[in-house]
């Protein structure tokens, strides 16, 4: 591999890297800790767009990982700045939550079912036929189909669960039009987070636990990418795909030192 220039700031996901189901990975404490000394500009990011910054923050902190708002980049704020630069000061039907409509509404958007500019699809523990219905005739009638992240499935205690990806299929079967999905692997969630911390591709790297989304999202945005095996990808797995990673490590407590 080429020699790669020093690594000056660094990205993260959450779920799979930091914790897992409501508990933090070993290491991930001296992770953040290290990052926030080092003064080196971070973000942890999510597909999950139910939670606001402030929401996550708080769920993070009770489990002791200390990740100021300013630091988290969510799939809802990246739909957001889309639709900013798409599309200033237009209006969506949104089907999601909290983290979302507040994520449009920060950047002036009208919520409507009144001729929307755009449908936004995001997630939800609540998914109802009437609100997937009313998409499907927006969507016909003219509006533009956003989602926030392609995810088929979510986790929960009792095992997966239905998430936007999968909903959007469902809405695409209906209308014939397929969503732009504005979460990873799409490359533009990496660089809008970029953007937001000042940071350039060159000299920053991606830290995942899923190949499909985090590796390949981090690595067509032109940064290193490191694989962890603690969440969804085993080693087994990895050949499987016709990228790779820059490099593979067990934890997120093997990456303490590269800070």
């Amino acid at each position: 591999m080429a020699d790669r220039k020093p690594i000056e700031s660094w990205l993260t996901d959450m779920d799979g890297v930091l914790i897992h189901e409501g508990v933090p990975i070993p290491g991930a404490d001296a992770f953040i800790k290290k990052l926030r000394e080092s003064g080196k500009p971070f973000l942890v990011l999510t597909n999950n767009s139910i939670y606001t910054p402030r929401d996550l923050h708080a769920r993070l902190n009770r489990m002791g990982l200390e990740v100021p708002i300013e630091n988290i980049w969510t799939s809802a704020l990246a739909t957001a700045q889309f639709l900013d630069d798409q599309r200033p000061g237009g209006s969506a039907y949104v089907i999601g939550e909290a983290g979302l409509t507040t994520a449009l509404h920060d950047i002036g958007y009208v919520l409507t079912d009144h001729e929307p500019d755009y449908v936004v699809l995001g997630e939800t523990r609540t998914y109802s036929f009437e609100a997937m219905t009313k998409a499907v005739r927006l969507i016909n009638d003219g509006a533009r189909f956003i989602c926030t992240n392609p995810d088929e499935t979510g986790p929960s205690t009792e095992g997966p669960l239905p998430a936007t990806g999968a909903v959007a299929a469902l809405i695409t079967k209906a209308t014939g039009k397929r969503p732009y999905f504005a979460g990873k692997p799409n490359p533009l969630m990496m660089r809008t987070g970029l953007n937001t911390i000042g940071a350039h591709s060159e000299t920053s790297a991606m830290i995942g636990d899923r190949m499909d989304t985090d590796v390949l999202a981090g690595m067509e945005a032109g940064m290193q990418t490191f694989l962890v095996l603690t969440g969804l990808t085993r080693p087994e797995q990895v050949e499987n795909f016709p990228y790779r990673p820059s490099k593979v490590v067990d934890s997120i407590a093997d990456l303490v030192d590269r800070i």
